[in-house]
């Protein structure tokens, strides 16, 4: 967490905790903390969102290049057909910053938001130009969700383990290689079909409105 935000009071970190979590939840999902007191929001949407925020807000936020800003919808809504292209390969997902960002919001609900960012960690560190940096930005990506305390651990085997905690011996831009490839196949089979099973996704898809774009102009989109 930043400097500014350690420095608070706790009192005064929970009310900006609760500030934010209530935008977020009202740029993604439509409601905020206070559809949920006043029991106008659908409970199996936001009952596991708002506790995990809750918890795990001031965790994310310590991630610089990962946090909860770079998951927002904001004012402009997906389209249905945008939506629908979701279902197709979950490529198409995570290419749509709309679908990434539902998706997010989804593994938030489901305590399993370390692999998403996981997965862009490793495709920050990939692209990485200067090689002097690597082993700086691979310890941190080895600390944060890999070693045995990381404080976002991911679900891997030990033989990928093994082989990601020899490859920080030397750093190279594939180090992380094997790690996300499980990861992604994890998502890709697990979290992927169960996100478009959920209410989240149901109630996103029945939201949204067709698009007035031309066909050649929403594939450009």
């Amino acid at each position: 967490m930043c400097k500014g935000l350690a420095s608070l009071p706790t009192c005064c970190l929970e009310r900006y905790m609760k500030l934010h979590a209530n935008t977020y939840m009202a740029d993604v999902w439509g409601f905020g903390l206070q559809d949920m007191e006043d029991g106008t929001a659908t409970l199996s949407l936001c009952v596991c969102v708002a506790k995990e925020l809750k918890a795990r807000l001031g965790s994310i936020l310590q991630k610089p290049n990962w946090n909860l800003h770079c998951c927002k919808i904001g004012k402009n809504k997906p389209s249905l057909e945008e939506c629908l292209r979701w279902k197709e390969s979950f490529e198409k997902l995570l290419s749509s910053k709309y679908g990434l960002c539902a998706f997010t919001a989804f593994l938030v609900s489901e305590f399993s938001e370390e692999n998403i960012a996981f997965y862009f960690a490793c495709e920050d560190y990939r692209n990485t130009k200067s090689l002097a940096k690597l082993p700086a930005k691979a310890q941190k990506i080895y600390d944060e969700f890999i070693c045995s305390d990381a404080p976002r651990e991911i679900n891997i085997d030990h033989e990928t383990r093994d082989i990601t905690k020899a490859n920080m011996l030397v750093p190279s831009p594939s180090c992380f290689d094997l790690a996300q490839h499980k990861i992604y196949m994890l998502m890709a089979k697990d979290c992927y079909p169960r996100f478009l099973r959920s209410p989240a996704y149901r109630d996103l898809v029945s939201q949204a409105k067709p698009s007035t774009k031309k066909p050649w102009q929403e594939k450009k989109a």
